[in-house]
């Protein structure tokens, strides 16, 4: 039985200042949370712990000026040392994002507490060896995929050969099937691949490009909710 949270990850932005053709964060995260997004990961590979503390702020001002603090999830992607120093300044973030070779799950859970949403990544194939085989009792969800190859994590789904792998909608429906938490699926995904991610009973999907890098991230934003919201 998957775990009892009050955590919504039906639409789930992550964003950094690497993924927004120039605009600020804030001009992405603000729409797409008028537009229903429930969950916000600031994420950059680029950016200082200072700029990605600042990053934070940005969004849960923006989060917070919508009235949606109690219901959009903030999370910082890998970085524990951002996530702590966010709350030490005031800054509402919810909790971090995680791959399996970043800072291990149950460290993140020592450190932010048993409130904090903690999330891991990995390929799906991964993913379910994991549920099988380990513990996760300190983990609120999966991120899953890549459903397609994406410019915006280009690694993904490249193995130790090179060679590429997407994850296919019976492994996603598997996954969703045997795991104990919620699992969001990613990676070059559309608004035309949701009613397919719905089907395979998944909870949400996670979106870069398609809506930080829109020319209108409002309008993209209100379609990908939209699709995703209907019975």
């Amino acid at each position: 039985m998957k775990r009892n949270r009050a955590l919504d990850i039906s639409s789930y932005l992550i964003v950094g200042p690497e993924n927004t053709k120039g605009r600020p964060v804030a001009a992405i995260v603000r729409p797409a949370v008028e537009q229903g997004f429930t969950c916000v990961q600031i994420r950059s590979k680029v950016a200082s712990a200072r700029e990605l503390i600042g990053l934070c702020r940005e969004a849960a001002e923006v989060i917070a000026a919508a009235g949606k603090s109690d219901s959009v999830t903030l999370l910082v992607n890998d970085r524990l040392d951002v996530a702590l120093a966010a709350r030490a300044s005031g800054i509402k973030v919810d909790g971090i994002h995680v791959g399996q070779k970043d800072i291990p799950p149950d460290i993140c859970r020592r450190y932010l507490g048993e409130a904090a949403i903690i999330g891991l990544s990995a390929r799906t194939n991964e993913l379910l060896d994991y549920v099988r085989h380990f513990d996760t009792c300190d983990i609120d969800y999966f991120g899953a995929g890549p459903l397609h190859p994406t410019a915006s994590k280009p690694d993904a789904g490249v193995a130790a050969d090179g060679s590429r792998h997407t994850r296919t909608i019976a492994e996603l429906t598997e996954l969703s099937r045997i795991s104990p938490v919620p699992v969001v699926v990613g990676g070059g995904v559309k608004a035309a691949d949701l009613p397919s991610l719905k089907a395979a009973g998944v909870d949400g999907f996670f979106v870069i490009s398609a809506v930080a890098g829109a020319d209108n991230p409002a309008a993209a934003a209100r379609e990908l909710t939209g699709i995703w919201k209907r019975p």
